[in-house]
């Protein structure tokens, strides 16, 4: 009865959270300003950083993706896809887990397309979902180390990283991925 009882109260936590993050949906300008300023920091503490921006072929930012959880974990961000540095298109990032979890988080994502293909299935669906639509290489490297100087073989690679620097062991498979138009 109480394992049954933590079920329900995760559960209703995280649709809880889901609803409360689409009334705190930021402005179009709110979003280009923490998407500017979190390229500006993967930039300057990644090493070959804006090299490797420069050469893909268009990167979605999430500058601020929430998890929390307790025993129902659940995350959302809302953010800017761009193609030659320009915003095109707006998304939110979602997903949910089962297991023993409590606490929460704040961290960033930016997400390189790296071949026109994958750019253009991403932005042709209808609701993306990673390791369903699309595989996602995400990067693990010693600290360090030059972007340049690693070759990726899948055409999509994700960074995330908080306020320490990137982030190792981390996953967004099973994230959810919808264009949004913000308020």
């Amino acid at each position: 009865m109480y394992n049954k009882h933590n079920k329900l109260l995760g559960i209703f936590m995280v649709i809880s959270f889901l609803l409360v993050q689409g009334l705190w949906a930021k402005s179009a300008s709110n979003i280009n300003a923490d998407t500017d300023a979190a390229i500006e920091k993967f930039k300057r503490e990644v090493p070959g950083g804006a090299n490797f921006l420069s050469k893909v072929k268009g990167y979605l930012v999430f500058p601020s993706v929430i998890k929390g959880g307790f025993i129902v974990g659940a995350e959302y961000g809302e953010g800017a896809l761009r193609i030659n540095e320009e915003t095109k298109y707006y998304y939110s990032m979602t997903s949910g887990s089962l297991g023993w979890q409590i606490g929460g988080q704040v961290y960033s994502v930016v997400i390189a397309f790296v071949s026109q293909n994958a750019l253009d299935n991403f932005i042709r669906s209808n609701g993306w979902e990673a390791g369903v639509d699309g595989s996602i290489a995400v990067a693990e490297w010693g600290k360090g180390k030059d972007l340049t100087s690693i070759s990726y073989e899948k055409p999509i690679v994700a960074f995330i990283f908080d306020q320490k620097g990137l982030m190792a062991s981390a996953s967004i498979k099973g994230t959810k991925f919808q264009k949004i138009i913000p308020n």
